[in-house]
């Protein structure tokens, strides 16, 4: 479901574990961000392909600056794959939904 939003108290559990039985993506974004705005449907779209196989959300890095910070985000969007805990793929910009599901392809299959 697309509308799983991450935090700085929810990460350990709803990431760093889940993704232990299936990878998770999570979307850095900010409300005043353009880009981030042409990201956000995408993101919706993939939590809707990949349901089942794939944990998709968004963190708010206005609202949560410890997990951002912990991972070096500098540019938003950022959007990060991670694969038994630890970040596999970012992916920073606003990109194509194709280079969106080559990466979680690749995540899937490793």
């Amino acid at each position: 479901m697309a509308d799983v939003v991450f935090n700085d108290q929810n990460f350990t559990e709803d990431v760093v574990k889940a993704s232990s039985t299936m990878p998770v993506v999570i979307d850095f974004w900010a409300p005043w961000c353009g880009p981030c705005k042409m990201v956000g449907p995408t993101i919706e779209e993939l939590a809707k392909d990949y349901e089942g196989k794939v944990k998709v959300g968004k963190m708010n890095v206005d609202e949560n600056a410890q997990i951002p910070g912990n991972f070096g985000i500098m540019g938003i969007p950022t959007v990060m794959i991670f694969k038994n805990g630890q970040p596999i793929k970012s992916i920073v910009g606003a990109q194509s939904k194709e280079t969106y599901k080559a990466a979680i392809d690749a995540a899937l299959k490793n």
